[in-house]
């Protein structure tokens, strides 16, 4: 569904700031992650966790052939019995270091807005070193701390889910040469038939 998803918003979008916006925001993820061969850490509030993010993320590593744009899902809140993939922590923002990427997604609400013990983290990260990228949230601290931000307004005609789709498919699709990047498009198309045919997955 996402090659089909992303294809259909781009033409819903054109003439419009968005797609030109969303695919220079996955530049420079792509660009931060990729020299240093990884290192992605990806980060919601405590109110919105972008695990849906990291799947398509996952997905567009596998696809394009760059292992560097898989995330480490960090999370404010880790269960015991947690899958491995989604058991990390906070701590490990604390642990970021130069050469690391650190990718902080928030809808620009009051409810999901970050709070004070994430902007401190993400302070800190940036003082180690690390690139910090922000998307979704207006919130003046965390654009002030950001090497880049792309601030996503909630509208009726786009919200944080659209663009997400958007910069996970740029960062997978600058990747590659235009040739490969057709033969990619027609295995993905390939596997949204298998997709559609299948059971729907359980959450990532």
């Amino acid at each position: 569904m996402d090659a089909v998803r992303v294809a259909l918003l781009r033409e819903v979008l054109a003439g419009t700031q968005w797609v030109g916006a969303t695919r220079r925001f996955a530049g420079t993820l792509r660009s931060s992650v990729v020299p240093h061969g990884g290192g992605l850490l990806l980060v919601g509030t405590e109110e919105y966790e972008p695990w849906h993010l990291a799947a398509h993320l996952v997905d567009e590593a596998a696809w394009s052939g760059t292992p560097e744009l898989t995330p480490t899902l960090v999370r404010h809140r880790v269960r015991e019995g947690d899958p491995a993939h989604l058991s990390t922590g906070l701590g490990r923002i604390e642990a970021a270091r130069r050469g690391e990427t650190l990718l902080v997604v928030a809808p620009d609400t009051p409810a999901a807005s970050p709070g004070a013990g994430l902007l401190e983290r993400v302070h800190d990260a940036r003082a180690a070193g690390a690139t910090v990228l922000a998307l979704g949230s207006g919130d003046g601290d965390l654009r002030a701390m950001a090497h880049e931000a792309l601030t996503v307004p909630q509208t009726p005609e786009l919200d944080l889910d659209m663009v997400q789709h958007l910069v996970s498919a740029a960062a997978g699709e600058n990747s590659l040469p235009a040739a490969r990047g057709r033969r990619r498009l027609r295995d993905r198309l390939s596997r949204l038939a298998d997709q559609l045919t299948s059971p729907p997955p359980a959450r990532w």
